[in-house]
């Protein structure tokens, strides 16, 4: 029934999608077969009709207004075209031969130039068949040797103006792709002059996007400030040019930062900080005056002789450190005069301004960014109580931060002086056979990590022939970036973090302090995890032998119960007694009935299952609860248990020291329906073991009838 279902919806499909074809098809089916010839009548216009309403409905689908364009809506927008056309043709000239013909070149252009390359020769197909049959049916045409030539120059038309516009395009593309990367990489410079740059490459991916962003948004605040700075300058003192020269980070070459002037002449490109009038500047650090410059001397701003006569050069310091260069200059001879000096000064130091602000709102922003991700990591580590929900956090929020292809956590325990990998995921899943591995105290980085407690490798740089990671036991996978920042708490390290990538330079600094207190707040968070499971263990398991203790049992019970009623299920229930345990502690002491209640839990972890619940009830009382199990199973269960202590030997400063238990057992729902009824007949069937000579099993059993008639 299925399958019938599956073909009629695709048969559906199938109909929809070919219905524009279909009737394409019997449009040109009745333009074949003499429809257009005949006068305009109903069936003309019917059809004239319908064709219009196709080529509306493709031209919609292909412009994407009533869905996306598909290859069959440019087949069916083409293969309408050519109905029409071919109609055109037939009802107004007669013939496919006539003066209107080529018309055909320009359909075949267009549908090569919007429709996909596969549409296009599909076209190309339907049209030169519609024109075969057309020469063939309608015009009783024998010979195809026109047809052959007109086909040649039709495939031919659609191909050059397919290859030729497909090559313009993407050289168009190109050009814009190569302009839009120099304009980043112009901006990118400027940023890393200004340095508004922080460290390169270290970053996460997701937040590479919004550095860009910022820098970019900077830099052109900074160049419009500093752009009316510069043309306020020009205009008020009547120069010539007024330019921004910045140093690169090496202090060997100047350029162009903002300029304003009336000059077409002006070179762009970097030219050494020696080269030329501007060389003095550099040289001495001061304003420099100069007048009556001719055309041969060498300003090096302008690209052929000098056009200026008078020029002042000003240095842009910050902090003792040469920065860049604010020049001034007129055509005029006249020198610049002390207010009009020291107008340029106020100038070059508003650039000056400008740039350090805009640095520090890029520090801010920086800031602010790095601790967003900080406070959204602490609300999730906050959040997670369970060491595998912090282990799962602090990874996801690493990442955020930085970009790595692999990370692990290692705990290390300083009473044994073992360290052990809790947590290890890598995209090539490489890494994960390391989870659970244990290694001593050595000299592998993690190691070194917690002994100093401080990140390794030195800038984050991983040498496989000369450093270990954990262990040789254990090798690591040889990644060029690796990063292992110790968790730290109260001055201990509780273990580390390790991350590691494929790409070189991927834990700068611009990302390690970061790291470094995102480690923090996940050794807080590891060491509340650790401290939460231990309260729940305590309040939920027996000190002595490790079983839960009476508290969970019960909530244990009440939900296998409650379990075994709706799935019509058995459940059984024992419970297990040392015989005669207060002479053992009359005898021997307390601490060796301690070493004998521990034993016979030990006997009890060994023989349940993993389903099973077992609980120290009190003194030397034991429950175990069996999901799934009936009367005898839950009788061999008890008589392995009692056989098993009956063979263990204790030992005492007195002797050796032998013990035996008695056995209840009742099962679910004979021996009663709820929690509370069925442990009465389990220690009801106990007692029964005791009053029977004890060191034996018992399953509960209804009383006699004339017992219960006496009860009642």
């Amino acid at each position: 029934m299925d399958r019938l279902v599956h073909l009629s919806l695709a048969l559906r499909r199938l109909a929809r999608r070919t219905t524009g074809l279909l009737a394409t098809a019997a449009l040109a089916a009745w333009v074949i077969l003499g429809g257009p010839l005949a006068p305009f009548g109903p069936a003309l216009g019917l059809a004239l009709v319908l064709w219009g309403a196709l080529l509306t409905r493709r031209l919609r689908a292909r412009l994407g207004q009533t869905g996306d364009a598909t290859l069959l809506a440019d087949v069916e927008l083409g293969a309408l075209l050519s109905v029409g056309l071919d109609a055109a043709l037939l009802r107004f000239e007669g013939g496919l031969s006539g003066a209107f013909s080529p018309a055909v070149y320009v359909l075949v252009a267009l549908v090569a130039a919007f429709a996909r390359p596969v549409a296009g020769l599909m076209v190309v197909g339907w049209v030169l068949l519609l024109e075969a049959l057309i020469r063939k049916v309608t015009l009783g045409e024998h010979g195809f040797d026109a047809l052959i030539t007109h086909g040649a120059f039709v495939a031919a038309f659609a191909l050059l103006n397919l290859a030729f516009l497909r090559a313009e395009v993407a050289r168009i593309r190109t050009t814009a792709r190569g302009r839009v990367d120099a304009e980043l990489a112009r901006l990118k410079d400027d940023a890393r002059r200004y340095r508004l740059l922080g460290a390169g490459a270290d970053v996460a991916a997701p937040e590479h996007a919004t550095r860009d962003r910022l820098e970019r948004s900077s830099v052109e605040e900074i160049h419009q400030s500093v752009h009316y700075a510069l043309d306020l300058l020009r205009r008020s003192l009547g120069l010539n040019t007024a330019v921004l020269l910045w140093l690169n980070d090496s202090g060997t070459h100047l350029r162009i930062s903002e300029l304003s002037t009336a000059s077409d002449d002006i070179h762009d490109a970097p030219f050494a900080v020696g080269d030329g009038v501007l060389g003095a500047v550099v040289a001495k650090k001061e304003r420099v005056s100069l007048t009556s410059l001719r055309p041969s001397y060498k300003v090096p701003y302008y690209a052929g002789p000098c056009p200026v006569r008078t020029m002042l050069a000003i240095p842009v310091m910050e902090e003792q450190t040469l920065r860049g260069i604010l020049a001034i200059d007129r055509t005029e001879a006249a020198p610049f005069t002390a207010q009009e000096e020291e107008l340029a000064a106020q100038a070059a130091r508003y650039c000056l301004r400008a740039i350090q602000n805009e640095r520090v709102f890029v520090q801010l922003e920086r800031a602010k960014v790095e601790q967003g991700k900080l406070y959204r990591a602490a609300q999730a580590l906050g959040q997670a109580l369970g060491e595998k929900d912090v282990i799962l956090a602090g990874v996801r929020a690493a990442r955020e931060i930085a970009s790595f292809d692999l990370a692990a956590i290692t705990v290390f325990d300083e009473a044994t002086k073992q360290h052990e990998v809790v947590a290890a995921k890598s995209e090539q899943g490489d890494v994960e056979d390391l989870v659970g591995a244990r290694f001593a105290h050595n000299a592998g980085l993690v190691s070194m990590v917690v002994q100093n407690r401080f990140p390794l490798p030195y800038k984050g740089e991983f040498d496989p022939a000369h450093q270990i990671v954990l262990t040789k036991r254990f090798p690591w996978p040889k990644l060029p970036s690796l990063l292992v920042i110790p968790l730290l708490i109260h001055g201990r390290a509780l273990g580390t973090l390790i991350l590691g990538a494929r790409r070189k330079h991927a834990f700068g600094g611009a990302v390690r302090p970061t790291l470094e207190v995102l480690a923090s707040h996940l050794a807080v968070s590891l060491a509340n995890a650790r401290m939460v499971q231990k309260l729940e263990q305590m309040a939920t398991t027996d000190g002595l032998t490790g079983l839960l203790n009476k508290r969970a049992m019960l909530e244990a019970a009440g939900q296998k119960v409650n379990a075994a009623a709706r799935f019509s299920r058995k459940l059984s229930v024992l419970i297990a007694d040392i015989d005669f345990f207060k002479k053992v502690n009359d005898t021997y002491g307390h601490d060796v009935g301690d070493v004998v209640i521990k034993g016979l839990g030990d006997i009890l972890k060994r023989q349940k299952r993993t389903t099973d619940v077992v609980a120290r009830f009190g003194g030397e009382e034991f429950v175990v609860l069996c999901e799934e199990t009936d009367e005898r199973g839950a009788m061999l269960l008890a008589e392995r248990i009692r056989e098993e202590l009956g063979k263990t030997t204790f030992h005492a400063a007195a002797g050796p020291l032998q013990v035996t238990c008695s056995v209840g057992v009742a099962t679910f729902p004979d021996a009663g329906r709820d929690w509370d009824a069925l442990f009465k007949a389990a220690d009801e069937a106990l007692y029964t073991s005791k009053r029977g000579g004890r060191n034996r099993s018992t399953a509960w059993a209804p009383p006699p009838k004339s017992q219960r008639m006496l009860v009642g």
